[in-house]
Formats: C-alpha cells, structure tokens, sequence
C-alpha cells in the first residue's frame, strides 16, 4: 500500500532579482533620510527631523528583510518552507525566488545517492554463516516526508537496507543443486528484484524512491569457506559423473542398435553384457585405457 504524499508546492514565490534590487536601492534611500532627519534636527526642527529619521531607520529594516526572504535555489535540489512551524511548500523549481522572510527553509537534495552497505555476517535459510552487502540507488520523491516523517532519512535509508539483507538472506539459501530453489548465488536477478521490492516498500513511509537495488558481495563467512569450497567441488564432481555416464550410456545403447541395425555381428546376452562392461569402462575412465586385441575366435 503506497502511503499517500504529502508534498505541496511553495504558491508564488516572488522574483529573488527584483528583490534583490529593492532592497539595494532601499538602504541607500534611508541612509540619506537618516542623514536629513539629523540635519533638520540639528537645525531645530525635531518635528520634521524624528520623523525622517524613522523612516530612513525602517528602509533599511525593510531592506535586511526583503533580503532575509531571498532564496536561491540549484538543480536538482529543493527548500522546504516551514512558516511558524507549518509546513507550506516545497520549492523545486531551480532559481532565485523571494519568499516570507519569516520562513524557515530545509535544504533536500533530489539528486540520486548510492548508498554501499558494510559486509554484514548473516545466517541464510539453512543456518550458514555468509557474508552479504548490498549497493542501493535511491533519491526522495516526498520531500515532505523525507523532512518530517522520519528523524533523518539518510540514516533511516541505511538502518532499512541492513534491514532487508539480514531478511532476505534468511529467506533463501546460499547456493541450491535444484534449479527450481532460488539462491543467492544462484539466482541473483531473482534476490536484486527481490531486494527492491521490499526496500521501496519499507521506504516509502520516508519519501524515498528505490532506483536500484542489488548484491555487491556475497561469501561464505570465513570459518566455514573451506568446508563449504569443499562441498560445492563434491558436487562439481558428482554432477559431471552423472553427466559422463549419462552419456556413456546412450553411447553403448546406440553402438548395439547400430551393430543389430547392419547386422555386423551377432551377440548372446552375455556378450552384450561383457561388451556393455568394456565400454562403459573406456568411455567413463578417468585415464587412457589400453586396448586388449584378441587374436582368436570370439568365443576362444
């Protein structure tokens, strides 16, 4: 379920340059009705002078506030505006803008991060220690909830993958013999989409949209790698023997259909296993075997 967002945009941010230039032309102004309101008093007018004077004082008060509201804001980066602790939009646009002086702003990058986990030392489903790290691509979608919904989010994006490598290495094994298991090593598009998946859903709450998740290492813990290479050579071995007798026997079975086919001899039972034996040993032997030529009869 997809938490709903909570982003607004900032309505009619004013322009930064005009403002800018306001306020430049503002303290010149109440300087010079500073320096009058002084001159008219000095002159023995203080009714004419106080009064200029405050007014210049409140030109340049207006111009340190105008100057306060400007916001400059770059590619691929956002101000969050808070205005006596209500949240009132989120500027996206880049450029240079005025808003309330008054408004606090939050600077959220909408740039995408990589984020390269440690190695972390977990237990997959069949209880073997395997070390497991990850490497997530990841940028904020909400930048209201990216601010307000979580303490920090890059901390929160960090604690929520660690999160969901311990689960998903328990979910699955290490490595399968079955190739309808999926495994880590074995089936790795299968864990990255896998990983994805439950990283957008834990981090949705946060504002912050998976890009890309997958493995960036994966072992065996060191105290049991050697016991475990050992295994996974066993196995090599055993499967290549399952494939070399497979064949060796569809190799036989179509030498004795052939020689039944053109009639090149005629065998008993008994030969056919002795014949069977011979090549069962030629074709599955580690080594050369040496040929035995029989200078006799068949049967001698």
């Amino acid at each position: 379920m997809n938490t709903p967002s909570r982003e607004l945009t900032y309505p009619n941010p004013g322009s930064g340059l005009v403002t800018l230039l306001s306020g430049i032309a503002l303290v010149p102004a109440g300087i010079t009705a500073i320096a009058f309101g002084g001159s008219f008093c000095e002159r023995g007018h203080p009714a004419l002078g106080v009064p200029t004077i405050v007014l210049g004082f409140f030109g340049i008060l207006a111009a340190i506030l105008l100057w306060k509201g400007l916001v400059l804001v770059n590619p691929n980066q956002s101000k969050v505006i808070v205005l006596f602790g209500n949240y009132v939009g989120t500027l996206r646009r880049d450029g240079f803008f005025r808003i309330n002086p008054f408004a606090t702003r939050r600077v959220v990058s909408l740039r995408a991060h990589n984020f390269n986990s440690d190695k972390l030392k977990v237990n997959d489903l069949r209880g073997n220690p395997i070390e497991i790290g990850a490497v997530v691509v990841w940028r904020v979608r909400d930048t209201a909830q990216a601010a307000f919904d979580v303490e920090d989010f890059e901390s929160y994006v960090q604690v929520q993958t660690e999160s969901a490598l311990r689960h998903l290495a328990s979910m699955h094994p290490y490595d399968s013999p079955h190739d309808t298991e999926v495994s880590l090593r074995g089936a790795s598009d299968a864990v990255n989409a896998e990983l994805q998946k439950e990283l957008t859903t834990r981090l949705q709450m946060a504002g912050i949209e998976v890009l890309e998740a997958r493995l960036s290492h994966l072992a065996y813990a060191p105290e049991i790698a050697g016991a475990m290479l050992q295994r996974q050579q066993a196995e090599a071995i055993i499967d290549a023997r399952k494939r070399i007798v497979d064949g060796a026997v569809g190799m036989v079975q179509m030498a004795l259909e052939q020689l039944k086919a053109h009639s090149v001899v005629e065998l008993d039972e008994e030969r056919k296993a002795q014949m069977v034996s011979n090549l069962l040993v030629v074709l599955c032997s580690e080594r050369g075997t040496q040929p035995v030529v029989n200078t006799g009869t068949l049967y001698g």
